[in-house]
């Protein structure tokens, strides 16, 4: 019997497997344009310099400053408005406005989340609250604002407030219910409750959605600061953007006033390009949840 036990025992040996995923693949080389296509910064270098000819040969036909400046001559307005100062002061004023409001409207999403994923309450209280404000415009409530508080910072940080506060809840919230049941279930096998459940299971699996808010949010607050300085800033001269524009308009300097423009949509592709693209890299797109 021993000897037959002998006999069926084998040496332990290891296979190496070869990585047959490129078998029946021909190798062929990519020509300059194909290399050149695949970079995405400068696909869309290549769209904006179309964008801005398009903008020029349209002013160069309408021939009329009044109306509609050229490229070259809001990028010159855009150039003295930074070496003055003026246009960069103004643009730290409207910055720092809306990083107070955008931060406040995200702390107050993630209160209403969390209480509506954690108590039936809660998760009543954020339907009902989103149904009646989400669809009320916040400049509609600059006027209530102004006799709130005043002329001033805080009346312009509770309309940022509201337009940040219901779209980055609703777009958290749609995430939180999609987390499958599975990963519910390991949480709680794990023993967690309460913030840690929330933390450690909704929010990384719900990300993308939370992103998404994150950037509906941000777009909604910067186009409220805009109109709501717009507004009020006729009566303040300590407003950014918003009346920047507004007083160049009063003066006839159009070139300026598209440089305002101009302005608003730089920070809003630098936002866009430089900050959510580089969350997105390293959380979603690392962890294999988006493409």
């Amino acid at each position: 019997m021993s000897e037959r036990m002998s006999l069926e025992l084998r040496p332990e040996f290891s296979r190496t497997i070869l990585d047959t995923r490129a078998i029946g693949e021909i190798a062929r080389p990519l020509s300059l344009g194909e290399r050149l296509g695949n970079i995405t910064a400068l696909r869309r270098t290549l769209l904006l310099l179309a964008l801005a000819l398009a903008w020029q040969l349209y002013a160069l036909y309408i021939d009329d400053p009044l109306i509609f400046p050229s490229f070259l001559e809001t990028a010159q307005a855009l150039v003295k408005g930074f070496a003055s100062g003026e246009l960069l002061a103004r643009t730290l004023v409207s910055l720092k406005t809306l990083l107070m409001g955008y931060v406040l409207g995200v702390l107050g999403a993630a209160l209403l989340t969390a209480l509506a994923v954690t108590s039936r309450i809660g998760n009543d209280l954020l339907s009902t609250l989103t149904a009646m404000f989400n669809p009320l415009p916040a400049i509609a409530l600059l006027p209530l604002a102004l006799i709130w508080f005043g002329l001033g910072n805080p009346s312009l940080i509770f309309v940022l407030v509201h337009s940040v506060l219901w779209p980055v809840s609703l777009n958290t919230h749609s995430g939180f219910l999609a987390v499958s049941e599975t990963l519910r279930m390991a949480g709680r096998n794990y023993g967690l409750k309460g913030a840690g459940f929330v933390l450690r299971i909704l929010v990384p699996a719900a990300f993308p959605a939370i992103l998404t808010g994150l950037k509906i949010g941000w777009a909604f607050a910067w186009r409220t600061l805009i109109a709501a300085e717009l507004v009020f800033g006729v009566s303040s001269r300590s407003g950014g953007l918003g009346w920047y524009i507004f007083q160049n308009r009063n003066e006839l300097e159009v070139a300026n006033v598209f440089a305002g423009l101009f302005t608003v949509i730089i920070i809003g592709l630098l936002v866009e390009s430089v900050i959510f693209r580089t969350i997105e890299a390293r959380t979603v797109r690392k962890w294999g949840m988006q493409r």
